[in-house]
């Protein structure tokens, strides 16, 4: 696989990625929830200061370390998958690393800046949605941004039975996590590779040059014709 074709992908993910994030920041209150296929499919606008899936880690240091952390990682990526390319890894192998590594820069874009080009989103205030730039400045420094999520597929709506030990008559959600194209990106990645990694982490196999062995004498006299 060439590396034109490895930065196209990752380029149009990340454009895809930001352009819905910044569609949802600037036109979405934190809270604010449209259904888009049903009740399935909605775009229901949260901002997370932790990992992918809301998941946090440990207040304003964790979100420094958290955030210090991407931005390793997705350095030390740039040279893993041009070493992968160079090296002719399986075609399917550098299309997954592509997807994890623009996940995590996606996601890394969102903590490094937003923080900065945002005034802050209030929940479940409608006058609170998001300007660009504003004059005040933003809500946050560099490296405290939050992650825009928005993707919300509540594909299972309905109550655990009452005689289920614990959570008997509670209400049973399945998919609850709101995640964000870079989520996305990320475990598609990761899933594939599990799936079908004794296929995919191979090497492309390099053609073999075979000599042939003769019994013939060679020296300053032979000719060959």
């Amino acid at each position: 696989m060439k590396a034109k074709q490895v930065i196209f992908l990752i380029a149009a993910i990340i454009i895809a990625d930001q352009a819905l994030k910044f569609y949802i920041k600037l036109n979405y209150y934190q809270g604010e929830e449209h259904r888009i296929l049903g009740n399935w499919f909605r775009l229901h606008f949260v901002e997370n200061e932790g990992m992918a899936w809301g998941w946090k880690f440990g207040g304003g240091f964790g979100k420094i370390a958290l955030t210090l952390f991407r931005l390793v990682a997705v350095i030390w990526g740039s040279f893993l998958l041009k070493d992968f390319i160079k090296k002719q890894y399986h075609r399917g192998f550098i299309v997954c690393a592509a997807l994890i590594y623009a996940g995590a820069l996606g996601n890394l874009i969102d903590s490094l800046f937003y923080g900065l080009i945002f005034d802050n989103s209030i929940p479940y205030v409608p006058e609170s949605i998001a300007k660009l730039f504003p004059p005040s400045g933003g809500y946050a420094g560099l490296f405290h941004g939050r992650v825009v999520d928005m993707l919300y597929f509540p594909l299972i709506e309905s109550h655990y039975p009452s005689w289920f030990p614990f959570v008997g008559g509670d209400e049973f959600l399945f998919f609850r996590p709101v995640f964000n194209l870079a989520d996305a990106s990320i475990s598609t990645g990761v899933i594939v590779l599990l799936l079908f990694q004794n296929k995919l982490m191979q090497k492309k196999e390099q053609p073999q040059h075979h000599t042939i062995e003769t019994n013939t004498l060679v020296n300053d006299k032979t000719q060959i014709f």
